[in-house]
């Protein structure tokens, strides 16, 4: 489930969120300090469904979805030490200052690096980074809602 250095691999982030194939899009947690900040990655393949039709012959990772991997990659963070986890959903409730910076290819790694700015026990506010090789790719503030199953 987890190494020593409290890396989590797929199996945990399958206990821990909800999402599955197509959808999620986290494929490890590579740092985390809880109710802090959480680094994950997410190897893009050209096997993605959604490159089917973004684009044909010119393969973009849809922005949405990249926030959206780091929305995941705060999930894993908000919730992996609450036993009622199976029980709750996050949900969005705003994005703003979303930016993209360059286009997401097949055979890029996304590091979301995403940190908490607000925490309460319902409602969350994180600042959110999608990397490729260092370079930034993509950036937002998300706030969410805990909410009942």
């Amino acid at each position: 489930m987890s190494d020593e250095s409290g890396v989590f691999g797929i199996e945990r982030i399958l206990d821990i969120l909800p999402h599955r194939y197509p959808f999620l899009l986290v494929d490890r947690i590579v740092e985390m300090e809880a109710d802090r900040r959480i680094v994950a990655v997410k190897g893009v393949t050209v096997n993605e469904p959604f490159f089917q039709g973004h684009f044909p012959g010119r393969p973009v990772m849809p922005g949405v979805l990249v926030i959206e991997g780091m929305a995941q990659a705060a999930g894993v963070l908000l919730l992996h030490d609450r036993a009622e986890r199976g029980e709750k959903l996050l949900l969005f409730t705003g994005i703003e200052k979303a930016r993209f910076r360059r286009p997401v290819v097949p055979g890029d790694q996304l590091r979301y690096e995403v940190e908490v700015l607000r925490l309460r026990d319902r409602y969350s506010r994180l600042q959110g980074r999608a990397l490729v090789g260092g370079e930034l790719a993509a950036e937002a503030i998300i706030s969410s809602a805990m909410v009942d199953r």
